[in-house]
């Protein structure tokens, strides 16, 4: 019989992570686009990233036939590495980018490839590209490259620089005890043989 979930964050009633969630302004709207097999992800940190922020939107599905339509006339940028890709810049710097809506693709790369060849016109949007060198703190999964983060800290990461260094910084708290509820139920012994060596993913 499956365990009782808040309905929510998702999440066991007995592993509730409501009280964590923070309430995060946001001038840039975020709209997750989440393939449909990373939904019943254990780990789904984009539902945590969305529920932390005021404008904020996560949509399951593999093919957004109206979603162009509907963000027509605004600035919209993609948070997805690739070639022409524009390094995310600080806010104010010169450079520095003003978005109405920054989308973000959710799954593994193989996946979020996925979304980007179902929906052509996502490959017409400006990309965005974080810095490289950045560090997860997903210790449960092995990165699939240096810098490969998870979805919620990517957000985070973006949107910090978009908007102003730290202020979303709040968004982790529920992740980091997420990661840590996870590694206290496979017991620590188990955790430093398996996983201490490093984890982290590009998106879950």
């Amino acid at each position: 019989m499956a365990r009782p979930r808040c309905v929510r964050c998702q999440r066991p009633l007995s592993h509730c992570l409501c009280p964590l969630i923070p309430r995060v302004s946001n001038r840039t709207r975020v709209l997750v686009l989440q393939h449909p097999d990373e939904a019943g992800h254990a780990l789904n940190t984009a539902r945590l990233a969305v529920l932390g922020l005021e404008k904020a939107e996560l949509r399951c599905a593999e093919h957004f036939e109206t979603l162009a339509q509907e963000l027509a006339g605004q600035s919209v940028g993609l948070l997805f590495p690739g070639e022409g890709a524009q390094l995310v810049s600080p806010a104010g710097a010169d450079n520095a980018l003003s978005l109405d809506c920054l989308i973000v693709p959710d799954g593994t790369w193989r996946k979020a490839r996925r979304l980007l060849y179902c929906n052509p016109w996502l490959e017409t949007l400006p990309r965005l590209a974080l810095p490289s060198g950045l560090t997860s703190r997903y210790r449960l999964r092995k990165a699939p490259g240096p810098g490969a983060l998870s979805t919620i800290e990517a957000i985070v990461q973006c949107l910090n620089a978009l908007e102003g260094e730290g202020r979303f910084d709040p968004l982790l708290r529920p992740f980091e005890a997420l990661i840590d509820a996870q590694i206290a139920a496979m017991g620590e012994e188990t955790y430093q043989r398996n996983h201490l060596k490093g984890a982290a993913i590009s998106c879950d």
